[in-house]
């Protein structure tokens, strides 16, 4: 019988600032910017500036129990749809989509602002309790970590279509990495076929660099199944050094790796280092 998984408990009101404050980045970043901007592709095939914001306003809404505005069979088939969280996605994509961009902000302000509320509102009992979650069955505050996470990523997706780059560390990217975290072992182990008994540090510099300026280092040591692990008893079977910016990129699959291999310093097994590269992606 497998054990019950312990849920994640976070507090309430640092993460609930957090995301407050991660709603207001992308307020602030699309204040203003001209409608044309709106139409800029993503990082994200088949979505431009205003289906990510689309994106943000459907989920919110849905946390606020508003449902799609359109039908599941009225969503066409998409190359870039691959499990039944990206079909509903595109349910509010296409509802949306011939929202102006004033609209679509204006929208996006409403739900945000109601989602403020809704959490000012909430205990950390509430936030304790068992939810569904993106990841499965856990607390509440998780799923908003989740939400956080999502958000932020989507945040850096609008700065690379929009060649608008931002601040990458803080309280906002910490709760991010927290959550992408949680992945990092299955892009390793899996994805990555790092075999029983090796381990693997990655090494970052940029914005999540340690606050003495030195690499943050991310171990990952594969005992059966591969995790992500405070410390190892020896050195890494292969380090792999980038800067961060390029590390959330490659998880989340916004990039080609291939593309930006040569911004990675590999040492120990490089063949090993060079596979986990080209598959860090494993968000959805």
């Amino acid at each position: 019988m497998s054990q019950a998984r312990t849920p994640t408990l976070l507090e309430r009101e640092p993460l609930t600032a957090a995301l407050l404050a991660q709603w207001h980045a992308i307020d602030s970043l699309l204040d203003d910017l001209p409608p044309d901007r709106w139409e800029a592709p993503t990082p994200l095939p088949g979505w431009a500036v205003q289906d990510v914001v689309a994106h943000l306003v459907g989920t919110e809404s849905m946390l606020e129990g508003i449902d799609p505005p359109v039908d599941a069979d009225a969503v066409p088939d998409s190359p870039h749809v691959h499990n039944p969280i990206g079909a509903f996605n595109e349910r509010w994509i296409l509802g949306l989509r011939d929202r102006t961009a004033a609209e679509l902000l204006a929208a996006y302000r409403d739900i945000t602002a109601r989602r403020a509320g809704a959490l000012a509102a909430m205990t950390q009992d509430d936030f304790d309790a068992p939810a569904m979650t993106p990841v499965g069955p856990d607390s509440y505050g998780r799923f908003m970590r989740t939400r956080l996470f999502d958000c932020w990523f989507h945040e850096h997706d609008l700065r690379d279509a929009l060649a608008l780059p931002g601040d990458e560390g803080g309280a906002r990217a910490e709760y991010a990495l927290a959550e992408l975290l949680t992945g990092l072992g299955y892009a390793v182990g899996k994805k990555g076929g790092a075999p029983h008994g090796s381990s693997v540090t990655f090494a970052l510099t940029g914005p999540m660099a340690r606050t003495d300026d030195r690499p943050r280092e991310i171990h990952v040591a594969v005992d059966g199944r591969a995790a992500v692990v405070a410390a190892l008893p020896a050195p890494a079977t292969v380090t792999l050094t980038l800067d961060s910016r390029l590390f959330t990129r490659l998880c989340g699959g916004r990039l080609r790796p291939a593309d930006r291999i040569d911004e990675i310093a590999i040492s120990g097994d490089r063949d090993l280092g060079r596979r986990i590269a080209a598959n860090l992606a494993f968000t959805i």
